[in-house]
Formats: C-alpha cells, structure tokens, sequence
C-alpha cells in the first residue's frame, strides 16, 4: 500500500470529522480511503455515462421544440 500527504482545506477536514463523530466511519484513515474509492468509482463510472446523458438531453431539448406557427392548431 502506498502513503502520501495531502493537504485538505479546512472545510473537507470539518466533514470528515463530523462523518466520524456521526459514527459514519470508525477513524480519518478510513473516512478517507473510502470517500477516494467512492470518488475514483464515480469517475470511472461518469465518463462513459455522460456521453449518453448529453446525447439524451440533447434529444429531449430537440424533441420539445415546437414550431412557433402551429401554436394555434395545438389541441389542448
């Protein structure tokens, strides 16, 4: 297993803390590895996703378009 040193700004460190005392985690040490798994993990998983869900909303923004001269022949 490798170690290095991070620096966190105080903000992260405050949550990581407030996660231990909540009993979410047992030490910092294991706060940290598993909120960098969860991270990695959601990177891996986003990146082939996002494609789709850019494609999606495009499609759907392309599919609510409504031509502005049929406004009046719209049965509501």
């Amino acid at each position: 297993m490798i170690a290095f040193e991070v620096a966190l700004p105080d903000c992260i460190e405050n949550d990581i803390d407030r996660l231990i005392e909540q009993g979410d985690f047992l030490s910092r040490e294991q706060a940290i590895k598993k909120l960098l798994s969860l991270g990695v993990s959601a990177q891996k998983t986003g990146d082939d996703s996002e494609e789709e869900l850019a494609d999606d909303l495009f499609m759907q923004a392309v599919n609510d378009q409504q031509d502005p001269a049929d406004q009046y022949n719209d049965p509501l």
